[in-house]
């Protein structure tokens, strides 16, 4: 589903993400961050390659917050999402979400390093 140059531009990161291993990682990261995680709405252009699902989730040991959010993404010409960009509302909510995420990278990193490895494996195959 993901490109092998996908970028994932982050609410709460300057610097955009490049690469399927990372973003891959980041991806995982959220699942175990998130809770109740719900898409609320679907808005499409007509060629199908660019889509924004809006969402709405609390954070893991943040009681009480609630955050709304969106995914922007592009589809590239082979169907994969080469760009994949989140917007997260409130403030409250996005501190929250960058505490939580804070303390989950050293474990991204590391799920970044094997799954490049996996990913390198499997294109060799």
């Amino acid at each position: 589903m993901l490109a092998d140059n996908v970028v994932f531009i982050s609410p709460v990161a300057f610097k955009p993400y490049v690469g399927k291993p990372i973003t891959a990682a980041i991806l995982r990261g959220v699942l175990r961050v998130f809770e109740d995680f719900r898409y609320i709405r679907e808005i499409a252009d007509a060629n199908g390659r660019d889509h924004a699902l809006v969402f709405e989730t609390a954070i893991a040991g943040a009681p009480g917050v609630k955050i709304t959010g969106c995914d922007f993404l592009h589809f590239d010409d082979d169907g994969l999402i080469d760009e994949f960009m989140v917007m997260v509302r409130p403030l409250s909510g996005a501190t929250a979400l960058s505490d939580a995420m804070g303390a989950q990278f050293g474990r991204i990193q590391q799920e970044a390093v094997e799954l490049a490895d996996q990913f390198a494996v499997a294109k060799g195959s």
